[in-house]
């Protein structure tokens, strides 16, 4: 009964999104992605004779939680082909190119024939679903044909239907599951409640992937310059509702300091608007690339608007300070590439579901602001004194490295019972 209402809330799904596909772009890209599915994927694995190992992400965020694996996977299985499949736009069009898969494509959506015609076509031989991906029929299908299926860097909270005494079609979900690497300890305490064994508290691959990106962090000169030895507040994936906060914040800030803000979606009158807004001098990145520029006129400026994509993770090496946005609304965007620099981090109130941010709150390293007034008087606190503060962020993103190899030994133990025609027992 569970099923049929599942699939019925799949059919409407796909029907709503391809009613509103004319009017909304990411809706388009959607339905447009999934056209004629089987015969594009067919033509692209036409070809293929190695086995395939399938990797699953929500969108963008999910995609670099997942990075380290793929790339480890790729490093010790290098006879595999690696399929990478998405479920959002946001994901899929950033990343369609991604040198690290062989095969990229849009899930097609989770109706009990798409996932019967999916993985006959694919035949993986392991299948991986990043942190929160959790689909009916594609576990049962990957299941019948007893292909390892394996979650990591997963994150359970009491409140989720899973734990619900009505929730047992839910539950059924995660037994579908060969193993399951969680990101905490109440994350496994819940998993072991409702009989799941195969569970490890590996912790979160995003530390591993944050480490990669600082270790790989490309010189920017115009930031450089635009620092000049000054302290900076780098502001990332910044919304209006981060905005209104941060702008009466600047105004009254009277300290030496400058700040580059990365918006989260580049609009340029939306960015225009904020200038005016502001009563300090700003440029924007694209202006300091003309031509016409006079370079040594930048370090005069207080403030870098950043309008492209694909630069926040090396700002923040210019950065003393941090202000992440999306936690007014939207979700709280990735603060462990500011952390792994070493910085205080702000942020808006709601974070609580997510980890890291709860235990950089707790550890003194991050704090929650709900207006400039909070966040003025916090961040001149920190302004006065951010060592310590710095060396917490910086430790925390540390010690929490390691949970790619802790997914790799798993996967270790499943492709060897893959080869014995076995189900793991640990």
């Amino acid at each position: 009964m569970f099923a049929g209402f599942y699939n019925t809330g799949i059919f409407v799904y796909q029907n709503l999104l391809r009613l509103v596909a004319p009017f909304n772009p990411k809706a388009r890209q959607w339905v447009d992605g999934r056209r004629h599915w089987i015969s594009n994927l067919s033509a692209k694995l036409a070809d293929n004779k190695s086995p395939i190992a399938w990797f699953h992400a929500a969108s963008l965020g999910e995609f670099e939680q997942g990075r380290p694996v793929i790339e480890a996977f790729r490093t010790q299985y290098p006879d595999y082909k690696i399929l990478l499949t998405f479920f959002s736009p946001s994901g899929y069009e950033v990343r369609k190119n991604y040198d690290g898969a062989d095969f990229i494509m849009y899930l097609p959506a989770d109706s009990p024939a798409n996932a019967r015609s999916f993985v006959t076509l694919v035949r993986p031989q392991i299948a991986f679903f990043i942190k929160y991906e959790f689909w009916y029929n594609y576990l049962r299908e990957l299941s019948a044909a007893q292909v390892p299926v394996v979650s990591f860097s997963a994150i359970f909270r009491p409140n989720q239907l899973f734990f619900k005494t009505y929730g047992g079609f839910y539950r059924t979900m995660l037994h579908y599951f060969d193993h399951i690497l969680v990101q905490n300890l109440e994350s496994l305490t819940l998993l072991k409640r409702i009989g799941l064994t195969r569970v490890t508290l590996a912790g979160d691959t995003r530390f591993d992937r944050v480490t990669q990106v600082a270790f790989a962090r490309k010189d920017i000169p115009a930031a450089k310059a635009f620092k000049n030895g000054m302290p900076v507040l780098v502001i990332g994936s910044a919304w209006p509702e981060d905005m209104k906060v941060l702008i009466p914040f600047l105004n009254q800030f009277d300290k030496p300091m400058k700040a580059i803000i990365a918006p989260h979606e580049i609009h340029d009158e939306e960015i225009e608007k904020w200038r005016t807004e502001l009563n300090r001098t700003s440029v924007r990145f694209s202006q300091t690339q003309l031509p016409s520029f006079d370079q040594s006129t930048i370090q005069s400026f207080e403030i870098l608007f950043i309008d492209n994509v694909g630069m926040l993770s090396s700002l923040y090496q210019y950065g003393e300070f941090a202000y992440i946005g999306g936690a007014f609304k939207q979700g709280l965007h990735n603060i462990l590439e500011a952390a792994t620099f070493g910085m205080p981090i702000f942020f808006g109130p709601d974070y609580d579901k997510f980890q890291e941010a709860v235990d950089l709150v707790t550890e003194g390293a991050a704090f929650p602001v709900t207006t400039a007034k909070e966040l003025l008087e916090l961040f001149t606190r920190q302004y006065a004194d951010s060592a310590d503060t710095a060396q917490i962020s910086r430790n925390y993103v540390q010690r929490n490295i390691g949970a790619t190899a802790q997914v790799m030994q798993v996967i270790k133990h499943l492709m060897s019972e893959r080869l014995n025609k076995q189900k793991p027992d640990y």
